[in-house]
């Protein structure tokens, strides 16, 4: 049995029942929040443009508890077609292409994602009747390069990378929509993710993990001295709601931005040290390959206004997020290869024997957070369209 979330009744009762659109919600993020959202009762849409077998989010039947529309968020006619047959009140725009490598590779397909796919959303939701929050996901990379860290919500938007770029126009866009349309928008900028069900092997947690259950040294792509934020995904999925609830409630919010973070920057080598640790492997040295371009040397973000205004703190310390990371890499990668590489280290059948038998007799807690609430083939409440717009005001 898969673990679900903990929703409590307050969190219930603003969700229970509302429309939300999940764009991105596919994606690492996207799959965590779509999963809570259901959990809470709301009646989750999803906008999907390409699938993907191995990931968390049709692996552990995310997919199947909530309505999944296949296209593109640069579709406006699409778009406003779902927020009007799905009545959607709220908001959470994830979609986004999110590599940093790929954005320096192919910087058009991540600006017509990243961009266009905004402000298309943007004006689908300034064109609805319905909506009443919408959450626009920025990033740290958004702020460039500053003079001083950490980073504040006052600091300029400043990218210069592709990617960086892309986010940076992304916010100013939500910011644009909220001052001269009166849009409720808000906007959320985050460090780096990590949590299970992260597929991009690049990144340096999942990365790291995979090499150490292979038995073999992690490679680290620049030259380790980076530091960032690390934020467990847990963390930013009750971010992105404490957002959309308070912005609910308080419509002045529109147009503000709110950074989250554990506010205790790493160096990419100190981490990846951390999670050697964590899985018990410290003589696996990290291979450096400083081979990194267009990378921001140093970020990391000053949470104080989520805390103050949002009342959102993180729940994880990063060793507790890593133990629950690394649980599921360890329950969802292929135990062939895995195995084998194990019980090459002393000790090592009997660890192997020891680790599958807790596994079987208690999987880990919070992973999964898989239940079945309804079924995307089953029909949808009947809600009155006026009673339902009446409601939202």
């Amino acid at each position: 049995m898969k673990a679900r979330f903990v929703v409590t009744m307050a969190e219930s009762a603003f969700w229970r029942d509302r429309g939300v659109l999940v764009t991105g919600c596919s994606g690492f993020l996207g799959g965590w929040l779509s999963a809570w959202l259901a959990d809470a009762g709301a009646s989750v849409v999803g906008i999907v443009r390409d699938r993907v077998p191995e990931s968390r989010f049709w692996r552990e039947g995310i997919a199947e508890r909530i309505t999944v529309v296949r296209g593109d968020v640069e579709d406006g006619a699409l778009l406003e077609r779902v927020l009007g047959e799905y009545e959607v009140q709220t908001v959470m725009h994830l979609a986004a292409q999110t590599i940093v490598g790929i954005a320096n590779r192919n910087p058009l397909s991540t600006f017509e994602t990243n961009i266009r796919g905004t402000w298309r959303l943007l004006e689908a939701c300034r064109r609805s009747t319905l909506v009443r929050e919408v959450i626009v996901a920025s990033s740290d990379k958004a702020y460039g390069t500053q003079p001083r860290l950490p980073y504040t919500e006052g600091d300029p938007l400043a990218g210069e990378h592709p990617y960086d770029v892309s986010k940076s126009c992304a916010d100013l866009l939500a910011t644009s929509y909220a001052k001269s349309f009166g849009l409720p928008v808000a906007i959320t900028r985050c460090g780096n993710f990590y949590g299970g069900g992260d597929l991009n092997f690049n990144r340096i947690v999942p990365g790291t993990i995979r090499s150490v259950i292979r038995g073999e040294p992690p490679v680290i792509r620049s030259d380790g001295r980076l530091t960032r934020d690390y934020l467990y995904v847990e963390d930013a999925v009750l971010a992105y709601v404490r957002l959309a609830e308070a912005l609910g409630a308080t419509p002045d919010l529109a147009g503000e931005a709110f950074n989250f973070s554990n506010e205790h920057p790493l160096s990419v080598l100190e981490l990846a040290r951390r999670i050697l640790g964590v899985m018990e492997r410290p003589d696996l040295e990290p291979v450096v390959l400083d081979q990194a371009t267009n990378e921001i040397p140093h970020q990391h973000l000053a949470a104080g206004k989520a805390r103050a205004h949002l009342g959102w703190e993180p729940r994880y310390t990063l060793e507790t997020g890593l133990d629950r990371t690394v649980a599921w890499y360890r329950a969802h990668l292929s135990e062939a290869g895995v195995e084998t590489a194990r019980m090459h280290r002393p000790g090592g059948a009997r660890r192997v024997a020891h680790d599958a038998g807790a596994r079987q007799a208690q999987p880990p807690e919070g992973i999964g957070g898989v239940a079945f609430l309804r079924r995307k083939s089953e029909p949808r409440p009947n809600r009155d369209f006026k009673s339902v717009h009446r409601a939202a005001r």
